[in-house]
């Protein structure tokens, strides 16, 4: 079953059972995915597509939390939680952080780097290699660890 099945059916129950915050969060990522479809780029819409567009939605609402706390607008934050909880529920499983270091260390053990120098080609490849396991902030700081423990 594709994402685009699974938020349609998710979206029926939640739309039978008057859950409010499921039905914002599913019709957000609904439109994401349509919006993806029909972008022009002729791309084909792959598990990590939308994998990554997940994310994105994620982040945003993320921000956005952010302001509005910084503003006190509590109300609003607590609508963007609600979202962010309904879209991660369709994001993997996150890695821990002993998993991510361990994965980090074998991914520059592998590449040959020395030094911090190497740090683009680095989180280059993580970020390729962790694309949907871990964010990208989280990989970055924990390249950036790594290398100065070299």
């Amino acid at each position: 079953m594709s994402l685009e099945e699974k938020i349609m059916e998710d979206l029926k129950i939640a739309m039978k059972a008057q859950d409010k915050a499921s039905m914002r969060g599913l019709r957000a990522v609904k439109s994401a995915l349509l919006l993806l479809k029909t972008d022009g780029s002729g791309k084909e819409i792959t598990p990590e597509r939308e994998i990554q567009l997940l994310q994105k939605l994620v982040k945003q609402r993320r921000e956005s939390i952010a302001i509005f706390e910084k503003e006190n607008r509590t109300d609003l934050a607590e609508v963007e939680k609600e979202e962010v909880a309904v879209i991660e529920k369709y994001l993997p499983e996150a890695l821990s952080a002993e998993d991510l270091e361990k994965l980090v260390k074998e991914i520059i053990s592998s590449s040959g780097a020395s030094s911090m120098k190497d740090m683009g080609k680095v989180i280059g490849l993580a970020s390729k290699e962790l694309a949907g396991k871990a964010d990208g902030r989280a990989i970055s700081e924990m390249v950036k660890k790594c290398l100065a423990e070299l």
